[in-house]
């Protein structure tokens, strides 16, 4: 009896052991194995991701300048795979066998889904692929979009769009690998706003991955939500005429609307058609413009140069002494030539001499900047010339100089306005004066600026003591605003009375007499108001400088052009100016002009650099 209760026993045993090893393995698959459960989930379910149209891109007048094209990926289901003539399908796609075979064999994966094969295929190719797609059971199109350009130009504007990497999809993660995100210019910048939003498909599939229908019958879709139409503040007109002015140049133009910010042009060159940047050959185009060092075709120069502003920075000077009161209109200086003292010399060129303030600024006369300089950092109402430096210095940075203008671009400088502990660590604290640093009274030594920083500073001229932050957009689909700080009033701390005295040695620089430096800008019947400016350049020839305002009263547009290797600012910069304005304000060149445009379209400083 005892006997059949010990079998009886064990055979209890047994099974409680066996229903206790099932239990432990319900519980791991169910509980623990999560990696087994999304399997198992994926198995019945896939989710397609739905892309949206990127916005419109479109100039202050309503003309459409970026759009989007339909492109396609071609998808892999690996586990719906059946025998096809792979000599077609490469002969198709214009690719080897063995890189069929290899992106065939990338694209098994334990997630049973589809794979992309070959991105971006065009629409020419699509159409006669989708035509035999029965043919290649396994194989399926994804659509998506790439930008077109309505005008190859203003390539540093707008950007360019790529596909993301590991580093982007680290610090976001709305982003998977496969999706495309703005780099630069108006598409980097407003990202966020052009990108729209990704909706979904959920189908249902079997244990191969094989479509079986919407899953719920499409409970779980989402539609793709296209990006918001951006209106930027460019012309159109004005930056394709900008750019085949320059064309043959290397510098930039900046040109911006003073009593808003709003920026009507902003060119570099050299440059490059931004649709070299779109579609499968973006890497080897992008590779090529990196590598061309001379050009530096994707170097923005009107936010990313740093310049000596040269003689183009003298009316700040003149701003300065008059708010310190170390001048006023009626000051006189003599120019010999050039300014001497204590065994510094500065030269000057030939012309007149005394000079008073707004001559000084017709003839652009360097003494007179000098002592005007000098005077500023001896002002005796400073305990030393530290101190009056840095009154001096946060002067000029009032100006929107030396930090970046905070404008809706991702790849501003700062230029360099040095602070006074730079000059301590040269010269000591208490060795160093106005002679040490007197280069900075004429826009060279220890003063870098962008070109957008010149176009800035001279609208807040043009403004009588005001500027706003230059931007690129003016409207945003939807949206009512923009950011706060592109309607603020940045002021100078500089009194307003002091402004038309420096605007009208600006007007004389133009419209003066024998002596004035800017004539090649004089326009009939428009008031330009200028400064040239020739910045001194080590590596090779001078640069050609020129900041303008027009009209005189309620002016319309602030420019500043940037000719590398120009020599002087009234022999090619200036002229440029002349002609952007022009164009803008009346819409074309007059007849007794054709001659100017005709110099500047037919003139080639390139070739020199490229020698």
């Amino acid at each position: 009896m005892d006997q059949y209760a010990n079998r009886r026993n064990i055979l209890v045993a047994i099974f409680l052991l066996t229903a206790l090893v099932l239990l432990i393995r319900l519980f791991y698959i169910q509980v623990v194995d999560s990696s087994y459960k999304l399997s198992a989930e994926n198995n019945s379910k896939r989710t397609e991701i739905l892309y949206p149209a990127r916005g419109l891109i479109y100039d202050r007048n309503g003309e459409l300048l970026v759009y989007n094209m339909p492109a396609y990926d071609l998808m892999i289901a690996p586990y719906e795979l059946k025998p096809f003539d792979s000599a077609e399908l490469c002969e198709i796609l214009d690719i080897t066998i063995d890189r069929l075979r290899a992106g065939i064999a990338r694209s098994y994966n334990p997630r049973y889904r589809r794979e992309p094969f070959i991105k971006q295929i065009s629409p020419e190719n699509y159409a006669v692929l989708q035509e035999r797609m029965y043919k290649f059971p396994g194989f399926y199109m994804r659509t998506r979009t790439l930008r077109k350009y309505s005008k190859e130009f203003a390539s540093h504007l707008l950007g360019y769009v790529g596909e993301v990497d590991e580093k982007m999809i680290a610090s976001n993660a709305d982003y998977l690998m496969g999706d495309y995100i703005g780099i630069s210019g108006l598409e980097g910048y407003y990202e966020k706003v052009l990108r729209g939003t990704k909706g979904q498909e959920v189908l249902l599939v079997d244990v191969h991955g094989r479509v079986k229908g919407p899953y719920q019958d499409g409970r779980f879709d989402e539609d793709a939500i296209v990006g918001k139409n951006l209106v930027c503040t460019i012309d159109a007109k004005l930056q394709q005429y900008g750019e085949t002015l320059m064309k043959n140049y290397r510098g930039s133009i900046v040109a911006i609307e003073p009593a808003t910010g709003e920026i009507l042009s902003i060119i570099s060159t050299p440059t490059y058609n931004p649709s070299l940047l779109v579609g499968r050959a973006r890497s080897m185009n992008y590779s090529k413009l990196q590598r061309d060092s001379l050009r530096k075709p994707l170097f923005n120069r009107a936010l990313m140069a740093n310049y000596p502003p040269g003689s183009t920075f003298k009316p700040i000077q003149a701003l300065i002494g008059l708010q310190e009161g170390v001048i006023n209109v009626n000051s006189s200086f003599s120019c010999n030539a050039g300014f001497y003292a204590r065994g510094v010399s500065v030269g000057c060129h030939v012309h007149s001499s005394p000079l008073n303030l707004l001559h000084g600024i017709e003839n652009s006369c360097n003494a007179y900047f000098c002592n005007v300089y000098k005077r500023i950092i001896e002002n005796p109402k400073y305990a030393n010339a530290e101190k009056a430096y840095n009154a001096w210095r946060d002067l000029v940075l009032s100006f929107g100089v030396g930090d970046r203008l905070n404008a809706d671009f991702t790849n501003e400088l700062k230029g360099f306005i040095a602070p006074s502990s730079y000059y301590d660590r040269y010269y000591g604290s208490n060795h160093w004066n106005a002679l040490t640093t007197i280069s900075l009274a004429i826009g060279q030594g220890e003063i870098l600026v962008t070109p957008l920083q010149m176009a800035n500073w001279t609208a807040a001229i043009a403004n009588r003591g005001f500027y706003i932050i230059p931007h690129v957009v003016k409207q945003i689909e939807g949206i009512d605003t923009l950011e706060r700080r592109f309607y603020d009033k940045h002021m100078i701390n500089i009194d307003t009375a002091n402004f038309g005295l420096v605007i009208k040695g600006m007007e004389l620089a133009v419209n003066g007499g024998p002596g004035r430096t800017a004539g090649s800008a004089q326009l009939q019947n428009i008031i330009v108001c200028g400064k040239t400016g020739t910045a001194e350049n080590p590596h090779g020839k001078d640069h050609s400088v020129f900041i303008a305002f027009a009209p005189k009263d309620n002016p319309k547009i602030a420019i500043s052009v940037y000719v590398e290797h120009g020599e002087w600012g009234a022999r090619w910069a200036a002229p440029i100016a002349s002609l952007m304005i022009e164009k803008y304000l009346t819409d074309s060149i007059s007849p007794g002009r054709k001659w100017v445009e005709a110099r500047i379209l037919n003139g080639n400083l390139l070739d020199s650099y490229d020698r």
